[in-house]
């Protein structure tokens, strides 16, 4: 058989396989791409590894005893064939609504699954759950869930992943940038959907090269690339809002306010202004540990250039994480440039590749319809646990008021809640909690080991799909390579045989097979491209040729139309440094403006007595999050087979840690083990660790017990922002890391769970 070469895509760039007798014997980045990423390599080599789901498996206590509270993930999985799989997920699926009610379902699975259009997990399990009756979804996100929930309160828009203007203005317009938080190059090699091109790094390059200056607020220096030359400001982390405020008040005092645009395209500024009086740069230099001298100095130099304030996604995932984006809108105000060219503020430069990035505009992309979902009950993404631990409680949210239904059943696809979850010691004990918890998975993830019923699902190697990011310029075809392995089916499959077991198959599939279904998703993008003047090549010539991109539209200055006298989508048509819908909520957490609020967790708080370090987790730069991370690259990262954990030297040396030492990092909600890194480029006091090392209990199925592996979030604090947006606060947690005095636990992260013979039939529930 002669060698094939195929294209496929992913979150991590387009790339080619060649594969000869069935297997992958080469990996090679799309000739397209100026920086691609090193992870391609990642899936091949994982594709047919021990790791791998055979065959569907049920946990043997759930075959023993039927659906119901369990400590999972402690016991062993039998392999059942997938016509006994599917038939109990359906009679399960069957007695959960009839029993409990539709609500009772949870399906708001979370995380980024495959890059595909078609064949996108938690997009799939809404459309399977909604058309068989409804569920209960999600709300917002992790990444940015703060911001998406307060910016529509304050600029009137949700839109944040396009709250930038590109590139091409910044290189031509601005003069000095301010990275708040940071703008990793590691992350810019990844984008949700997919990247045809890597880009931003080269257009950060240019903008230096340009003559643009940048100024790193953050408490690591390597949170901008070597390259730009960063003037560091390392601050305390979640002090970011004193510091925006500090600076309000510098312009102020100094005269350098800009009052026209303030009086002309904001509302409520003198209530504004009256609650900054006195929070000068003396004031903010305690509270972030950086000289007031700096302050003023960089209040004056953003004065007097066009300035554009980036502020990371990431320093809004703590607690009151609203309010460092309230406080970067006022600041950008008080400068006075939002709208003009190269001035103003944007979200999360270099927090993926294509933030930024000149784009075609409004370009339609394939998309699966995901149906009705006649459940109304929805949970923000962060509050969860709570969920699954306090059902009928109420929370306030948004103004309003959610109420927690009882969920009995879990069907989770295309994520790993042991990733993205705070506490998992809590998450532990929530997912005791549901009687039945089904996952679909390629990989013997945490998620899968803590399931009851695990379905084996392809992998992007084993398919066809089409690729079509919201960030970038094109499609990408996305060619099967392999066969299934072992007994994987593709995520739609399984789904469309359910459905017709469960009655609805028709409603679910309609009549269509895998590549039916790509020609019918990419004809209708390419019906709305035409509606509005542009003309795709067909189906055939697309797949054929493999990639399609088309050429970026006009430059984009965010928040243009503000000077063009088009009004904002506030209740006042401007920006609400003040807003009076937000203060009627009465929330003491979250108050009508920018305002400096102590995090639950930070170096200030009386608990850095006995946890003086905190603890950032971020983006790996040797995986996406948890994706990948059984994988060479990830693999070679580790200090001693766990997630590296850096240090300033002299905190290390403070507690008689030595580079390559594993260490226990612990507070009152758990601990974990890693592999001591130090980092003379972090700030004191901070201890950094990449997210995304799969969960390794010490005694599996036990809250409470250590993680041998290096998962940040064991210490991690689960909490709500605030009233306003109930999100991820895993950036406020306060610890102490000692070094580990005996022989460190093997690692058993990847390794599939024990295995047990089949229960004789009479042995089984209702025999």
């Amino acid at each position: 058989m002669s060698a094939r070469r195929l294209q496929t895509g992913s979150h991590w760039g387009v790339y080619d396989v060649t594969v000869e007798h069935g297997a992958i014997t080469a990996v090679a980045p799309h000739a397209r791409d100026p920086r691609p990423s090193p992870l391609v390599h990642g899936l091949p080599a994982l594709v047919r590894g021990a790791v791998r789901v055979a065959r569907p498996a049920v946990r043997a206590g759930y075959l023993r005893r039927g659906p119901g509270p369990a400590a999972r993930g402690a016991e062993p999985f039998v392999e059942v064939s997938w016509e006994r799989a599917l038939a109990l997920v359906a009679e399960e699926l069957a007695r959960v609504r009839e029993r409990h009610g539709d609500a009772a379902l949870y399906g708001g699975s979370y995380g980024w699954a495959s890059a595909g259009r078609l064949h996108h997990s938690p997009s799939l399990v809404k459309r399977f759950l909604g058309l068989g009756g409804g569920y209960t979804d999600k709300l917002g996100n992790h990444s940015f869930g703060a911001a998406l929930v307060a910016m529509p309160r304050i600029i009137g828009s949700a839109a944040v992943t396009r709250m930038a203007s590109d590139w091409r203005v910044i290189v031509a317009h601005t003069r000095l940038m301010v990275l708040f938080g940071g703008a990793h190059p590691k992350n810019m090699q990844i984008d949700s959907g997919g990247v045809t091109r890597h880009s931003a790094r080269d257009w950060m390059r240019r903008a230096r090269d340009a003559g643009v200056q940048f100024v790193l607020v953050g408490p690591s220096r390597a949170d901008a690339a070597e390259e730009l030359g960063a003037e560091w400001l390392p601050i305390r982390p979640n002090t970011d809002t004193a510091l925006m405020l500090a600076l309000c008040s510098e312009l102020l005092r100094e005269g350098l306010a800009d009052r026209e645009f303030l009086e002309r395209h904001c509302a409520g500024t003198q209530r504004f202004v009256q609650t900054i009086a006195g929070k000068d740069a003396a004031w903010a230099a305690t509270i972030c540990d950086v000289p007031a001298q700096a302050i003023r100095s960089l209040a004056r130099r953003m004065a007097a250039t066009r300035t554009m304030l980036s502020m990371s996604w990431a320093v809004q995932r703590a607690d009151h994480g609203e309010q460092p984006c309230w406080a970067l809108v006022a600041l950008a105000a008080f400068l006075g440039q939002i709208g003009l060219p190269g001035g103003g503020f944007g979200l999360g430069y270099g927090a993926v590749n294509g933030v930024g990035a000149p784009l075609a505009g409004g370009l339609p992309r394939p998309t699966l319809p995901l149906g009705p979902n006649p459940v109304k009950a929805r949970v923000p993404v962060g509050r969860v646990l709570d969920m699954l631990l306090e059902p009928g409680r109420s929370i306030p949210y948004d103004g309003g008021t959610l109420t927690y239904p009882d969920i009995r059943l879990v069907y989770s696809c295309g994520g790993n809640p042991f990733h993205h979850s705070a506490d998992v010691n809590k998450l532990v004990r929530a997912w005791q909690r549901p009687e039945t918890i089904v996952v679909h998975e390629p990989f013997w993830t945490p998620a899968a080991k803590h399931a009851d019923i695990v379905l084996p699902a392809t992998t992007t190697l084993e398919r066809n799909d089409i690729m079509a990011a919201e960030l970038d310029n094109g499609y990408a075809a996305m060619k099967q390579a392999l066969p299934p392995v072992g007994g994987a089916r593709n995520d739609f499959d399984i789904f469309a045989e359910l459905a017709e077991r469960l009655g609805y198959g028709e409603a679910f599939a309609e009549g269509r097979s895998e590549m039916q279904w790509l020609r019918h998703l990419y004809d209708g993008a390419a019906a709305r491209c035409a509606a509005i003047g542009v003309v795709l090549p067909s189906f055939d010539a697309f797949w054929e040729h493999g990639t399609l991109e088309l050429p970026p539209g006009p430059e984009r200055v965010w928040l243009a139309e503000l000077r063009e006298g088009r009004p904002l989508g506030t209740p006042s048509g401007k920006i609400e440094l003040w807003s009076e819908t937000v203060a009627g909520f009465g929330t003491a957490d979250c108050p009508g403006y920018a305002a400096w609020l102590e995090p639950a967790e930070w170096l200030g708080a009386p608990a850095a007595a006995r946890f003086p370090l905190h603890l950032l987790s971020h983006q790996p730069p040797h995986r996406l999050h948890s994706q990948l991370d059984p994988a060479p690259a990830s693999r070679a990262a580790k200090v001693q087979g766990r997630e590296p954990i850096a240090l300033h030297p002299d905190d290390a040396a403070a507690r008689g840690i030595a580079a390559g030492d594993v260490v226990e990092v612990f507070n009152d909600r758990g601990r974990f083990l890693a592999g001591a890194r130090l980092d003379p480029d972090l700030r004191r006091g901070v201890a950094q660790i990449a997210t995304g090392a799969w969960y390794d209990p010490l005694e599996p199925g036990v809250p409470g017990t250590a993680d041998k592996h290096g998962n940040p979030n064991l210490v991690t604090l689960d909490k709500g922002t605030s009233s306003l947006a109930q999100c991820t606060s895993v950036q406020s947690a306060l610890v102490e890391v000692r070094r580990l005095a005996d022989a460190p636990p093997p690692v058993t992260a990847f390794e599939p769970p024990a295995l047990a013979p089949d229960l004789p039939s009479s042995a089984r529930p209702g025999a």
